[in-house]
């Protein structure tokens, strides 16, 4: 298993259009944050206290749930490489077993994910120090490396599922440009939750990576709301973290983080199942 998952690492980053593309989905939303859309959220807020440090964490906070997506996503490009050419037929023929190769193929894929979220998460702080703002605490840094553990194995598992459909690769590079362009309006990136109408913010609160986008922005934007939010009314605080997607309102009442988490395992566990069942249905 360890060595199937080496070779896969190692064909990941040594391919570098598979590394652009499963990035790609980032660099458009750094470039949109860049160009228009961050001054376009910032103007559609009222002036406050460490405003610009609130919504770079905000955006960083989106960022790392997208590439706990796409970089999974990208990883997963060479098991449907190895059906293509059908290179998975010399492994089956080999002593391997199937749930080792596949168990590969799987720890590769988290293994991506978690190096390539740390490495966000690194420019994050690195920016944070840059522009003058307070850097992560060590308690912070460690909570957002284990929401990047659970996200990446949740992600992991629904791209599972999804690449046991495809056989060839321009079918799933297709399918990785579509993910990874509605990726940040399913998960309330792009634009704030707010901002969408009734029925997008239904799909939002209900979409895995939203939750860890919510994770993640409820550790990234921790500090920046005590000073922003210092001398702010409750009320004005509740409807600030509800309309940019830090806590969702489900049912009439506001998700807490141990809802966010069981909602990511429960999704990972499910994801996992329906995936083994399927691919040892095609096996047979």
């Amino acid at each position: 298993m360890m060595t199937v998952a080496k070779r896969n690492i190692l064909l990941y980053f040594r391919d570098k259009s598979a590394l652009f593309f499963s990035l790609l989905a980032v660099i458009i939303l750094v470039a949109l944050y860049g160009t228009f859309l961050g001054n376009l959220i910032s103007d559609s807020l009222p002036d406050f206290p460490a405003k610009k440090w609130l919504l770079l964490s905000w955006i960083f906070a989106g960022i790392l749930a997208v590439t706990s997506v796409t970089t999974t996503l990208g990883a997963f490009g060479t098991l449907v490489e190895d059906r293509s050419t059908e290179a998975v037929l010399d492994f089956y023929a080999s002593p391997i077993k199937r749930s080792s190769l596949f168990g590969g193929y799987v720890m590769s894929s988290i293994f991506v994910g978690l190096i390539m979220c740390l490495l966000v998460l690194l420019t994050a702080n690195a920016v944070f120090f840059f522009s003058g703002d307070e850097m992560l605490t060590i308690l912070q840094l460690l909570k957002v490396i284990g929401v990047i553990s659970l996200s990446v194995i949740s992600s992991s598992s629904m791209i599972l599922l999804l690449v046991s459909f495809f056989k060839t690769v321009k079918a799933f590079a297709a399918a990785s440009t579509v993910i990874g362009t509605l990726l940040g309006f399913l998960a309330g990136i792009y634009i704030p939750i707010g901002n969408l109408p009734a029925y997008l913010q239904t799909i939002i609160k209900f979409f895995p990576t939203s939750h860890s986008a919510a994770l993640f922005r409820q550790i990234l934007m921790e500090q920046p709301m005590k000073e922003t939010f210092a001398q702010a009314p409750v009320s004005a605080k509740q409807e600030f973290l509800q309309d940019m997607g830090v806590f969702y309102e489900i049912n009439g009442s506001l998700t807490s983080p141990m809802f966010s988490v069981l909602y990511l395992t429960g999704v990972a566990v499910l994801f996992s199942i329906l995936a083994v069942v399927l691919l040892k249905r095609k096996r047979s």
